[in-house]
């Protein structure tokens, strides 16, 4: 059974969210600042199977192997972190956004108040 849409969007916290968007985006931006020198390389020595000394090419094939994984492993990291990074100021922007529906709606309202009082007054002075 799928849970309808609204009721679904009702359950998000949306001002937490809202509130933290610019340290998200600030995280984000810290992200790709940092240099990958920053991390420490965990080790890459792994025990033999049956204590054989491999060979040099075994060694160089293993070596190889291992240097394409680290690059796509950065690559992947590189690419996910420009989405982090994106996804950030996309909702920094949307909170901008909010924040001026939010204040053409209070004109919104007090103009529609405002404009009642008048109709109200214009009706009394008529009826009256």
């Amino acid at each position: 059974m799928a849970i309808p849409w609204l009721s679904a969007l009702k359950i998000i916290p949306w001002g937490d969210v809202i509130s933290h968007a610019p340290s998200v985006l600030e995280k984000a931006r810290d992200l790709m600042a940092r240099k990958p020198a920053d991390a420490a390389p965990p080790s890459m020595a792994t025990p033999n199977a049956h204590d054989e000394v491999p060979s040099l090419g075994e060694l160089k094939n293993r070596l190889l192997a291992t240097s394409l994984q680290i690059d796509e492993l950065q690559q992947r990291q590189t690419q996910l972190t420009q989405t982090v990074r994106e996804l950030a100021e996309q909702n920094a922007a949307l909170l901008s956004a909010v924040s001026g529906l939010r204040q053409t709606l209070r004109l919104w309202v007090v103009g529609l108040a405002l404009a009642f009082v008048g109709l109200g007054a214009l009706a009394y002075t008529q009826l009256f």
